[in-house]
Protein backbone atom coordinates (compact mmCIF):
# COMPACT_ATOMS: atom_id res chain seq x y z
CA UNK A 1 0.00 0.00 0.00
CA UNK A 2 1.10 3.41 -0.42
CA UNK A 3 2.17 5.25 2.70
CA UNK A 4 -0.89 5.56 4.80
CA UNK A 5 0.10 1.55 5.61
CA UNK A 6 3.23 3.15 7.20
CA UNK A 7 1.02 4.78 9.69
CA UNK A 8 -0.25 1.75 11.36
CA UNK A 9 2.60 1.52 14.36
CA UNK A 10 2.72 -0.39 17.10
CA UNK A 11 2.30 1.65 20.02
CA UNK A 12 1.47 5.82 20.61
CA UNK A 13 4.01 7.90 20.87
CA UNK A 14 4.42 10.17 23.96
CA UNK A 15 1.97 13.73 23.83
CA UNK A 16 2.59 16.82 23.85
CA UNK A 17 0.11 19.35 25.33
CA UNK A 18 -0.78 22.54 25.98
CA UNK A 19 -3.02 21.89 28.58
CA UNK A 20 -3.55 19.06 30.90
CA UNK A 21 -6.94 17.06 30.55
CA UNK A 22 -7.43 13.51 32.69
CA UNK A 23 -5.89 10.57 30.80
CA UNK A 24 -8.98 8.13 29.89
CA UNK A 25 -8.05 4.57 31.30
CA UNK A 26 -5.48 2.57 29.88
CA UNK A 27 -5.99 -0.85 28.40
CA UNK A 28 -3.77 -3.85 30.69
CA UNK A 29 -1.25 -5.16 28.42
CA UNK A 30 -1.24 -9.07 27.59
CA UNK A 31 0.22 -10.90 30.12
CA UNK A 32 2.60 -14.65 29.75
CA UNK A 33 -0.15 -15.83 32.15
CA UNK A 34 -2.62 -15.35 29.77
CA UNK A 35 -4.09 -18.17 28.11
CA UNK A 36 -2.90 -17.90 24.39
CA UNK A 37 -6.50 -18.07 22.07
CA UNK A 38 -6.25 -20.39 18.94
CA UNK A 39 -6.61 -17.77 15.86
CA UNK A 40 -6.47 -17.58 12.06
CA UNK A 41 -5.67 -15.03 9.55
CA UNK A 42 -7.72 -15.43 6.50
CA UNK A 43 -6.08 -12.61 3.86
CA UNK A 44 -2.46 -12.41 3.56
CA UNK A 45 -1.66 -9.21 1.40
CA UNK A 46 -0.17 -6.06 2.72
CA UNK A 47 -3.09 -5.53 5.97
CA UNK A 48 -2.92 -9.44 6.49
CA UNK A 49 0.69 -9.20 6.93
CA UNK A 50 0.81 -5.77 9.03
CA UNK A 51 -1.86 -7.87 11.38
CA UNK A 52 0.62 -11.17 11.62
CA UNK A 53 3.67 -8.71 12.11
CA UNK A 54 1.56 -7.32 15.41
CA UNK A 55 0.31 -10.53 16.52
CA UNK A 56 2.92 -13.44 16.13
CA UNK A 57 4.98 -11.90 19.22
CA UNK A 58 1.86 -11.77 21.66
CA UNK A 59 2.05 -14.02 24.55
CA UNK A 60 -1.76 -14.28 24.58
CA UNK A 61 -2.54 -16.01 21.13
CA UNK A 62 -1.59 -18.57 18.68
CA UNK A 63 -1.75 -18.18 15.30
CA UNK A 64 -2.87 -21.51 14.37
CA UNK A 65 -3.49 -20.98 10.70
CA UNK A 66 -3.04 -18.44 7.83
CA UNK A 67 -5.55 -18.38 4.45
CA UNK A 68 -5.03 -17.10 1.44
CA UNK A 69 -6.36 -17.93 -2.55
CA UNK A 70 -2.48 -17.00 -3.64
CA UNK A 71 -0.05 -19.96 -3.26
CA UNK A 72 2.54 -17.49 -2.68
CA UNK A 73 1.34 -15.34 -0.17
CA UNK A 74 0.26 -17.94 2.19
CA UNK A 75 3.84 -19.40 1.87
CA UNK A 76 5.14 -16.60 2.44
CA UNK A 77 2.76 -15.18 5.51
CA UNK A 78 3.64 -19.10 6.92
CA UNK A 79 7.40 -18.04 7.24
CA UNK A 80 6.99 -15.40 8.37
CA UNK A 81 4.68 -16.65 11.71
CA UNK A 82 6.86 -19.62 11.94
CA UNK A 83 9.75 -16.82 12.17
CA UNK A 84 7.59 -15.27 14.58
CA UNK A 85 6.47 -17.57 17.26
CA UNK A 86 8.39 -20.62 16.60
CA UNK A 87 6.37 -23.11 14.98
CA UNK A 88 4.32 -22.89 11.55
CA UNK A 89 0.71 -22.22 11.56
CA UNK A 90 -1.13 -24.40 8.78
CA UNK A 91 -1.53 -23.10 5.63
CA UNK A 92 -5.05 -23.57 3.78
CA UNK A 93 -6.71 -21.59 0.91
CA UNK A 94 -10.60 -22.44 2.00
CA UNK A 95 -11.36 -20.42 5.34
CA UNK A 96 -14.06 -23.38 5.53
CA UNK A 97 -11.15 -25.50 6.50
CA UNK A 98 -10.26 -22.95 9.68
CA UNK A 99 -14.03 -22.62 10.32
CA UNK A 100 -14.46 -26.78 10.79
CA UNK A 101 -12.42 -26.61 13.84
CA UNK A 102 -13.71 -26.18 16.85
CA UNK A 103 -10.58 -24.87 18.60
CA UNK A 104 -10.04 -22.02 17.10
CA UNK A 105 -11.62 -18.59 18.95
CA UNK A 106 -11.13 -15.57 16.57
CA UNK A 107 -10.63 -15.30 12.92
CA UNK A 108 -8.83 -12.12 11.37
CA UNK A 109 -10.39 -11.34 8.21
CA UNK A 110 -8.00 -8.92 6.10
CA UNK A 111 -9.41 -10.19 2.59
CA UNK A 112 -10.78 -7.76 -0.61
CA UNK A 113 -14.14 -5.74 0.98
CA UNK A 114 -16.55 -8.17 -0.80
CA UNK A 115 -15.03 -11.05 1.45
CA UNK A 116 -15.35 -9.07 4.10
CA UNK A 117 -19.81 -9.51 6.01
CA UNK A 118 -19.48 -12.87 3.70
CA UNK A 119 -16.25 -14.49 5.10
CA UNK A 120 -17.50 -12.77 8.57
CA UNK A 121 -20.92 -13.64 8.84
CA UNK A 122 -19.70 -17.38 8.24
CA UNK A 123 -16.62 -17.02 11.21
CA UNK A 124 -19.51 -15.96 13.50
CA UNK A 125 -22.14 -18.79 12.21
CA UNK A 126 -19.58 -21.29 13.36
CA UNK A 127 -18.79 -19.45 16.32
CA UNK A 128 -15.84 -17.89 15.81
CA UNK A 129 -15.38 -13.95 17.05
CA UNK A 130 -13.83 -11.78 14.18
CA UNK A 131 -11.63 -8.71 13.73
CA UNK A 132 -12.93 -7.71 10.30
CA UNK A 133 -11.27 -5.04 8.02
CA UNK A 134 -12.62 -1.61 6.80
CA UNK A 135 -14.62 -1.21 4.89
CA UNK A 136 -16.80 -3.78 6.98
CA UNK A 137 -19.31 -4.38 4.16
CA UNK A 138 -19.84 -3.90 0.52
CA UNK A 139 -22.81 -2.34 0.37
CA UNK A 140 -25.67 -1.22 3.07
CA UNK A 141 -27.61 -4.60 3.30
CA UNK A 142 -24.58 -6.65 4.17
CA UNK A 143 -23.54 -4.12 6.86
CA UNK A 144 -26.88 -4.54 8.84
CA UNK A 145 -26.50 -8.15 8.12
CA UNK A 146 -22.87 -8.05 10.01
CA UNK A 147 -25.07 -6.23 12.98
CA UNK A 148 -27.48 -9.09 13.24
CA UNK A 149 -24.95 -11.92 13.10
CA UNK A 150 -22.95 -10.54 16.07
CA UNK A 151 -26.15 -10.53 18.16
CA UNK A 152 -27.42 -13.38 16.91
CA UNK A 153 -24.18 -15.53 17.57
CA UNK A 154 -23.08 -13.81 20.56
CA UNK A 155 -19.75 -13.71 18.68
CA UNK A 156 -17.49 -10.45 19.28
CA UNK A 157 -17.02 -8.20 15.76
CA UNK A 158 -14.51 -5.93 16.15
CA UNK A 159 -13.82 -3.71 12.82
CA UNK A 160 -10.75 -2.41 11.93
CA UNK A 161 -10.82 1.24 12.45
CA UNK A 162 -7.72 1.43 14.61
CA UNK A 163 -8.41 5.13 15.68
CA UNK A 164 -10.94 4.10 17.98
CA UNK A 165 -7.95 2.66 20.01
CA UNK A 166 -5.37 4.95 19.87
CA UNK A 167 -4.33 7.41 22.70
CA UNK A 168 -4.47 10.68 20.79
CA UNK A 169 -7.98 9.96 19.18
CA UNK A 170 -9.75 8.86 22.73
CA UNK A 171 -8.50 12.30 24.20
CA UNK A 172 -9.59 14.10 21.58
CA UNK A 173 -13.06 12.53 21.53
CA UNK A 174 -13.04 13.17 25.39
CA UNK A 175 -12.50 17.08 24.39
CA UNK A 176 -15.56 17.22 22.10
CA UNK A 177 -17.79 15.09 24.13
CA UNK A 178 -16.94 16.77 26.94
CA UNK A 179 -18.25 20.48 25.59
CA UNK A 180 -14.67 22.16 24.52
CA UNK A 181 -15.87 23.60 21.27
CA UNK A 182 -19.64 23.63 22.50
CA UNK A 183 -21.82 22.30 19.90
CA UNK A 184 -20.94 20.10 17.44
CA UNK A 185 -22.84 20.97 14.18
CA UNK A 186 -20.56 19.98 11.57
CA UNK A 187 -17.77 17.20 10.92
CA UNK A 188 -15.59 17.36 7.88
CA UNK A 189 -13.89 14.70 6.68
CA UNK A 190 -11.12 14.09 3.53
CA UNK A 191 -9.14 11.97 2.08
CA UNK A 192 -6.34 13.66 -0.23
CA UNK A 193 -3.24 11.26 -1.62
CA UNK A 194 -1.97 10.83 -4.69
CA UNK A 195 -2.60 7.25 -6.00
CA UNK A 196 -1.44 5.88 -9.11
CA UNK A 197 -3.03 5.13 -12.48
CA UNK A 198 -4.28 1.67 -13.29
CA UNK A 199 -3.98 1.63 -17.28
CA UNK A 200 -5.91 -0.46 -19.40
CA UNK A 201 -6.01 -3.88 -19.64
CA UNK A 202 -7.55 -6.30 -21.78
CA UNK A 203 -8.65 -9.70 -19.62
CA UNK A 204 -6.20 -12.51 -19.64
CA UNK A 205 -5.44 -15.85 -17.70
CA UNK A 206 -4.88 -15.70 -13.96
CA UNK A 207 -1.80 -16.88 -12.70
CA UNK A 208 -1.00 -20.42 -12.02
CA UNK A 209 -0.55 -19.70 -8.18
CA UNK A 210 -3.60 -18.25 -7.74
CA UNK A 211 -7.37 -19.66 -7.29
CA UNK A 212 -9.49 -16.89 -8.95
CA UNK A 213 -12.65 -18.57 -8.75
CA UNK A 214 -12.14 -18.86 -4.77
CA UNK A 215 -10.96 -14.87 -4.64
CA UNK A 216 -14.39 -13.92 -6.84
CA UNK A 217 -16.20 -16.10 -3.98
CA UNK A 218 -19.83 -14.96 -4.30
CA UNK A 219 -19.23 -11.98 -6.30
CA UNK A 220 -20.45 -12.43 -10.12
CA UNK A 221 -18.51 -14.77 -12.61
CA UNK A 222 -16.28 -12.27 -14.15
CA UNK A 223 -12.91 -12.22 -16.31
CA UNK A 224 -9.47 -11.89 -14.84
CA UNK A 225 -7.86 -8.51 -15.23
CA UNK A 226 -4.14 -7.79 -14.00
CA UNK A 227 -5.01 -4.38 -12.92
CA UNK A 228 -7.90 -5.68 -10.24
CA UNK A 229 -5.82 -8.57 -8.77
CA UNK A 230 -4.42 -7.81 -6.47
CA UNK A 231 -4.60 -4.71 -4.79
CA UNK A 232 -6.21 -2.43 -7.16
CA UNK A 233 -9.57 -4.65 -6.70
CA UNK A 234 -10.84 -1.38 -4.52
CA UNK A 235 -11.45 0.34 -7.00
CA UNK A 236 -13.87 -1.49 -9.13
CA UNK A 237 -17.56 -1.50 -8.50
CA UNK A 238 -18.03 -5.46 -8.05
CA UNK A 239 -14.96 -5.54 -5.02
CA UNK A 240 -14.81 -2.62 -2.96
CA UNK A 241 -16.62 0.93 -2.37
CA UNK A 242 -13.37 3.03 -4.34
CA UNK A 243 -10.82 5.00 -2.18
CA UNK A 244 -13.44 6.38 0.08
CA UNK A 245 -14.10 2.97 1.39
CA UNK A 246 -10.45 2.33 1.60
CA UNK A 247 -8.66 5.60 3.44
CA UNK A 248 -11.66 7.67 3.42
CA UNK A 249 -13.74 5.23 5.86
CA UNK A 250 -11.28 6.35 8.48
CA UNK A 251 -11.70 9.49 8.70
CA UNK A 252 -15.40 9.38 8.10
CA UNK A 253 -15.43 6.69 11.06
CA UNK A 254 -13.84 9.57 13.11
CA UNK A 255 -16.35 12.17 12.43
CA UNK A 256 -19.15 10.24 13.07
CA UNK A 257 -17.53 9.08 16.17
CA UNK A 258 -17.20 13.18 16.81
CA UNK A 259 -20.86 13.94 16.10
CA UNK A 260 -22.29 10.80 18.28
CA UNK A 261 -24.42 9.38 15.82
CA UNK A 262 -25.14 5.70 15.71
CA UNK A 263 -27.27 5.71 12.66
CA UNK A 264 -27.11 6.35 8.75
CA UNK A 265 -28.23 9.60 7.86
CA UNK A 266 -31.62 11.02 7.06
CA UNK A 267 -30.72 12.85 3.70
CA UNK A 268 -27.16 12.91 1.44
CA UNK A 269 -26.19 13.74 -1.32
CA UNK A 270 -22.82 13.92 -3.54
CA UNK A 271 -21.07 15.31 -6.50
CA UNK A 272 -17.60 13.54 -8.34
CA UNK A 273 -16.20 11.53 -10.99
CA UNK A 274 -13.09 10.93 -12.84
CA UNK A 275 -11.71 14.20 -13.11
CA UNK A 276 -8.01 13.31 -13.26
CA UNK A 277 -7.76 9.25 -14.14
CA UNK A 278 -8.06 8.08 -17.33
CA UNK A 279 -7.82 4.17 -16.64
CA UNK A 280 -9.75 1.18 -16.05
CA UNK A 281 -11.08 2.30 -12.52
CA UNK A 282 -14.65 2.42 -11.74
CA UNK A 283 -15.24 4.85 -8.59
CA UNK A 284 -14.62 8.35 -8.44
CA UNK A 285 -10.99 9.82 -8.28
CA UNK A 286 -13.19 12.87 -6.95
CA UNK A 287 -15.61 13.70 -4.34
CA UNK A 288 -18.18 15.86 -2.55
CA UNK A 289 -20.43 14.36 0.02
CA UNK A 290 -22.95 16.11 2.17
CA UNK A 291 -25.00 14.36 4.55
CA UNK A 292 -27.47 15.29 6.88
CA UNK A 293 -28.97 13.98 9.90
CA UNK A 294 -32.06 14.92 11.58
CA UNK A 295 -31.76 16.52 15.24
CA UNK A 296 -33.70 13.54 16.33
CA UNK A 297 -31.57 11.19 15.50
CA UNK A 298 -28.56 13.24 16.58
CA UNK A 299 -29.16 14.45 20.26
CA UNK A 300 -31.56 17.00 19.62
CA UNK A 301 -29.33 18.89 17.43
CA UNK A 302 -29.24 18.64 13.21
CA UNK A 303 -25.96 17.95 12.27
CA UNK A 304 -24.04 17.68 9.31
CA UNK A 305 -21.04 15.48 7.79
CA UNK A 306 -19.27 16.32 4.56
CA UNK A 307 -16.47 14.27 3.00
CA UNK A 308 -13.68 15.19 0.40
CA UNK A 309 -11.76 13.30 -1.80
CA UNK A 310 -9.05 13.85 -3.89
CA UNK A 311 -6.89 10.88 -5.16
CA UNK A 312 -4.65 12.97 -7.91
CA UNK A 313 -3.25 15.39 -5.40
CA UNK A 314 -0.51 15.23 -3.05
CA UNK A 315 -2.02 18.75 -0.86
CA UNK A 316 -2.35 18.62 2.87
CA UNK A 317 -5.04 20.10 3.63
CA UNK A 318 -5.09 22.04 6.75
CA UNK A 319 -1.85 20.16 8.23
CA UNK A 320 -3.15 16.62 7.15
CA UNK A 321 -3.08 14.57 4.31
CA UNK A 322 -5.89 12.81 5.56
CA UNK A 323 -7.63 14.47 8.33
CA UNK A 324 -11.08 15.33 9.80
CA UNK A 325 -11.95 19.33 11.35
CA UNK A 326 -15.30 19.55 13.94
CA UNK A 327 -16.93 22.92 13.97
CA UNK A 328 -18.46 23.74 17.43
CA UNK A 329 -20.62 26.98 18.20
CA UNK A 330 -17.24 27.49 20.69
CA UNK A 331 -14.23 26.46 18.77
CA UNK A 332 -13.17 23.91 16.05
CA UNK A 333 -10.54 20.99 16.37
CA UNK A 334 -8.86 20.00 13.98
CA UNK A 335 -7.24 16.44 13.34
CA UNK A 336 -5.43 13.74 11.39
CA UNK A 337 -6.31 10.36 13.40
CA UNK A 338 -2.27 9.13 12.57
CA UNK A 339 -0.56 12.19 13.78
CA UNK A 340 -2.71 13.76 16.09
CA UNK A 341 -4.84 17.25 16.81
CA UNK A 342 -5.21 20.79 18.31
CA UNK A 343 -7.99 22.62 19.45
CA UNK A 344 -8.71 26.08 18.76
CA UNK A 345 -11.11 28.26 20.85
CA UNK A 346 -12.86 31.41 20.02
CA UNK A 347 -10.24 33.87 17.72
CA UNK A 348 -8.15 30.79 16.24
CA UNK A 349 -6.89 31.04 19.87
CA UNK A 350 -4.80 27.47 20.31
CA UNK A 351 -5.61 26.14 23.36
CA UNK A 352 -4.68 22.53 23.27
CA UNK A 353 -2.89 19.89 21.08
CA UNK A 354 -1.26 16.48 21.23
CA UNK A 355 0.45 14.30 19.27
CA UNK A 356 0.58 10.45 18.47
CA UNK A 357 0.92 7.47 15.77
CA UNK A 358 -2.29 5.44 15.46
CA UNK A 359 -1.79 2.19 17.42
CA UNK A 360 -3.09 -1.25 15.93
CA UNK A 361 -1.82 -3.40 18.73
CA UNK A 362 -4.25 -1.63 21.40
CA UNK A 363 -7.00 -2.31 18.91
CA UNK A 364 -5.90 -6.07 18.84
CA UNK A 365 -6.09 -5.65 22.64
CA UNK A 366 -9.35 -4.62 22.74
CA UNK A 367 -10.59 -7.13 20.72
CA UNK A 368 -8.91 -9.81 22.61
CA UNK A 369 -10.18 -8.75 26.09
CA UNK A 370 -13.40 -8.35 24.70
CA UNK A 371 -13.43 -11.66 23.53
CA UNK A 372 -11.84 -12.63 27.50
CA UNK A 373 -14.24 -10.66 29.97
CA UNK A 374 -16.74 -9.20 27.55
CA UNK A 375 -15.27 -5.88 27.72
CA UNK A 376 -16.73 -3.18 25.54
CA UNK A 377 -15.38 -3.31 21.71
CA UNK A 378 -14.00 -0.13 20.71
CA UNK A 379 -15.43 -0.24 17.33
CA UNK A 380 -18.48 -2.83 17.06
CA UNK A 381 -19.90 -4.16 14.19
CA UNK A 382 -22.56 -1.09 14.58
CA UNK A 383 -19.82 1.69 14.06
CA UNK A 384 -18.34 -0.31 11.14
CA UNK A 385 -21.66 -0.63 9.47
CA UNK A 386 -22.47 3.48 10.27
CA UNK A 387 -19.54 4.32 8.73
CA UNK A 388 -19.43 1.82 5.61
CA UNK A 389 -22.81 2.98 5.09
CA UNK A 390 -21.98 6.55 4.34
CA UNK A 391 -19.59 5.44 1.86
CA UNK A 392 -21.96 3.11 -0.13
CA UNK A 393 -24.80 6.18 0.20
CA UNK A 394 -22.41 8.46 -0.61
CA UNK A 395 -21.62 6.61 -3.65
CA UNK A 396 -24.72 5.62 -4.72
CA UNK A 397 -25.84 9.26 -4.62
CA UNK A 398 -22.77 9.89 -6.85
CA UNK A 399 -23.67 7.04 -9.58
CA UNK A 400 -27.29 8.69 -10.17
CA UNK A 401 -26.73 11.89 -9.04
CA UNK A 402 -29.60 12.14 -7.12
CA UNK A 403 -30.33 13.64 -3.64
CA UNK A 404 -30.86 10.70 -1.37
CA UNK A 405 -33.40 10.43 1.28
CA UNK A 406 -32.73 7.91 3.45
CA UNK A 407 -35.00 6.35 6.22
CA UNK A 408 -32.66 5.70 9.01
CA UNK A 409 -34.96 3.65 10.76
CA UNK A 410 -35.83 0.86 8.04
CA UNK A 411 -32.83 1.45 6.06
CA UNK A 412 -34.46 1.78 3.00
CA UNK A 413 -34.92 4.36 0.29
CA UNK A 414 -38.75 4.66 0.04
CA UNK A 415 -39.97 5.03 -3.71
CA UNK A 416 -36.61 5.04 -5.07
CA UNK A 417 -35.95 1.95 -7.01
CA UNK A 418 -32.76 2.43 -8.68
CA UNK A 419 -31.04 3.88 -5.68
CA UNK A 420 -32.74 0.52 -3.98
CA UNK A 421 -31.25 -1.72 -6.07
CA UNK A 422 -27.78 -0.57 -5.22
CA UNK A 423 -28.43 -0.92 -1.36
CA UNK A 424 -27.91 -4.67 -1.99
CA UNK A 425 -25.39 -6.20 -4.53
CA UNK A 426 -25.81 -9.33 -7.09
CA UNK A 427 -23.98 -12.54 -5.86
CA UNK A 428 -23.04 -15.74 -7.53
CA UNK A 429 -26.44 -17.99 -7.42
CA UNK A 430 -25.92 -20.97 -5.21
CA UNK A 431 -23.02 -19.93 -3.91
CA UNK A 432 -21.59 -21.39 -0.25
CA UNK A 433 -20.78 -18.16 1.01
CA UNK A 434 -23.37 -15.65 0.39
CA UNK A 435 -24.74 -14.57 3.47
CA UNK A 436 -28.95 -15.46 4.29
CA UNK A 437 -31.02 -12.27 3.71
CA UNK A 438 -28.90 -10.49 1.45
Amino acid sequence: MPSRRSFLGQTVASAATLTVAPALPAMAPASAAVERLPIALMGCGGMGVHHLKNLMNRPDVDIRYVCDVDANRLASAARIVEAGQGHAPTPVKDVRRILDDKTIVAVWMATPDHWHTPGAVLAANAGKHVYVEKPCSHNVREGRLLVEAATRNKVQIQVGTQARSTKTCQEAMARLHGGAIGDILVAKAWNSQKRRNLGHVPPSQPPAYLDYDLWLGPAPEAPFYANRVPARWRYFFDYGAGDMGNDGVHNIDVAIWGLQVDRLPDRVTALGGKLHFDDDQQWPDTQYVVCEYNAAHAGGLARQLIYEQRIWSPYVQEGYENGNAFYGTKGCLIMGHTIGWKLYGERNKLLEEMTGPVDIRSHHTNFLEAIRSGAALNAPALAGHVAAGVCHLANISTRLGQTLRFDSTTETLPQNEPASALLKRAYRPGHWATPKGV
